[in-house]
């Protein structure tokens, strides 16, 4: 018994350290600051710049398939992503897996989505904002400022967050 304990506290010691080291060495990207560029791939292969994107407002969305919270807010995105297709707006769901250009077609194929996901399996974009928990999103405004910063899984459809999202593309 004593050492089942102490291979299960050296486990979880073990486990917060491999976090802490792989946690990213930037400071995380709060509202008010100016959104780091980046460019990555999308998954039919074009490049994405998100400063390309000025004068719209862009949702980044940090997400992984292995991660229950963000699948649990996909469906929302997507219905936000229809709603929002008329407005200066944008969404890019950044997919943060090494492996995820072999995983996200296949997590595609079980669950189509039609919103722009793209591919940082070398983790550029995700250390640049700093982003350690799934799902992380920046709402970034017309001018590429961060607007907001939401840690944890959000119902992007409802109506309340609709109209936050309306009101800033019409601004």
């Amino acid at each position: 018994m004593r050492n089942l304990l102490l291979i299960v506290i050296l486990a979880v010691i073990g486990g917060g350290a491999y976090i802490y080291a792989n946690m990213p060495s930037t400071t995380a990207v709060v509202a008010g600051d100016v959104a780091p560029d980046f460019t990555l791939q999308d998954t039919k292969g074009n490049k994405v710049t998100l400063s390309s994107l000025r004068g719209k407002v862009v949702l980044v969305n940090f997400w992984a398939t292995w991660c229950p919270p963000c699948i649990e807010e996909m469906p929302s995105m997507e219905r936000l992503h229809k709603y929002m297709a008329e407005e200066d707006f944008v969404m890019l769901a950044i997919n943060t897996e090494q492996n995820g250009r072999t995983v996200v077609p296949e997590f595609l194929k079980k669950s189509p989505y039609t919103f722009p996901i793209l591919y940082d399996d070398k983790s550029v974009a995700q250390q640049q904002y700093g982003v350690y928990k799934f799902p992380e999103s920046f709402i970034v405004g017309k001018d590429g400022t961060v607007v907001e910063k939401i840690i944890g899984p959000l119902d992007w459809s409802s109506s309340k967050t609709v109209a936050y999202l309306k009101s800033l593309a019409k601004g």
